[in-house]
């Protein structure tokens, strides 16, 4: 080979330069839309992630839901984050990448609102009534909301600013009784974890939770949750990566299915209350 055929040294960091600049482009390209290459060299598939922000009590219909969405969508993965309403707004305002919001209560989805996040308008797709959990067996004997004042009782509930402690707010002047809590919780899972531990005595959750426990905890209804039924709303959120997918999904939530997955977790349905709470889950 003559020196002319001899391919120059300087031209081969040239050349990997340039295959360098050109995955890391398209990994920046994938990463803004949202997307993602999975598999080997020359075999790899492009997936999407849509992104759904829910309150900590939807948890188990939506991870259902979410099965279900990407069975359906070839290529879409459903990814969650669960925790307080409040919280996930907050992450939102903040620029946290959301596709999907759907909150514990409407005070709570109002901030969204009033932030401008929303894409479009919040759809009630389900409510929700809180319950005394207890551990099994019940040892301190709890059967009301009244017995919750009583001396010896290790009440645990949510904070004021959480949706279900702002309902059980609710429930405790409606009953005209002075509860005094050993703690407040930032969510509503916290509380239940206390109780079905054996942490506490007793705590305030919702109906859809002491379900979740099953033989963990024992549930006990009292009337005075009437007085503050949660309706939750949903909706896709501004500037979304995903937006048609986003409503794809808002609209598997609030449509048949969606609605008949929330039934078998002891969600009720959306008009069955006004709404209470400001804040998290």
């Amino acid at each position: 080979m003559s020196a002319a055929d001899r391919p120059r040294t300087a031209d081969r960091p040239r050349a990997a330069v340039s295959g360098l600049a050109a995955i890391a482009a398209l990994a920046l390209a994938l990463g803004a839309t949202g997307c993602s290459a999975v598999g080997g060299a020359g075999g790899g598939r492009t997936t999407t992630t849509l992104t759904v922000y829910a309150a900590a009590s939807l948890q188990e219909p939506f991870e259902e839901l979410g099965e279900q969405f990407e069975a359906d969508h070839e290529g879409v993965d459903v990814e969650f984050s669960f925790a307080g309403s409040s919280t996930l707004v907050e992450q939102i305002q903040q620029g946290a990448p959301a596709d999907v919001f759907a909150s514990a209560d409407t005070s709570t989805m109002d901030e969204l609102v009033d932030a401008g996040l929303e894409a479009a308008d919040p759809v009630a797709f389900t409510s929700n009534t809180l319950m005394i959990a207890a551990p099994a067996g019940n040892p301190a004997g709890v059967t009301d909301l009244a017995s919750l004042a009583d001396n010896g009782i290790d009440l645990v509930v949510c904070a004021p600013a959480v949706p279900c402690g702002a309902a059980a707010e609710t429930v405790e002047r409606a009953a005209g009784v002075d509860l005094s809590p050993v703690s407040e919780e930032q969510s509503v899972t916290d509380v239940l974890n206390k109780v079905s531990s054996g942490e506490a005595d007793a705590g305030l959750v919702y109906v859809t939770d002491v379900a979740k426990a099953g033989d963990e905890v024992e549930g006990i209804a009292f009337p005075e949750s009437d007085s503050a039924v949660n309706t939750y709303p949903i909706t896709t959120v501004e500037d979304s990566a995903q937006p048609e997918l986003g409503q794809e999904f808002v609209d598997l939530v609030t449509g048949e299915t969606g609605q008949q997955v929330l039934g078998e977790h002891g969600f009720g349905e959306p008009g069955a209350g006004t709404g209470t709470g400001t804040g998290r889950d």
